[in-house]
């Protein structure tokens, strides 16, 4: 699983970092987890508000800190 937190790199997008590898770790899920700081990149992925995550190419968040729960359900 590919996992990309997209964003600047401000505070909110640090703290959704923190909380997907906090997860996947908890639940046992293999991800390659990446920060994507390049806007162009992170417009190619059609996500224009950050933070956001990505899984697997699929944008499940955009503009806000997911919560644990989210990314719990998520990582299935």
């Amino acid at each position: 699983m590919e996992i990309k937190i997209c964003g600047p790199g401000c505070a909110k997008c640090d703290k959704a970092y923190k909380i997907v590898e906090k997860v996947a770790a908890e639940k046992g899920v293999e991800a390659t987890i990446t920060k994507v700081s390049d806007f162009q990149e992170i417009a190619k992925l059609g996500v224009f508000s950050t933070p956001a995550v990505v899984f697997d190419g699929e944008v499940k968040c955009v503009g806000k800190v997911p919560s644990e729960s989210e990314v719990s359900s998520w990582l299935g």
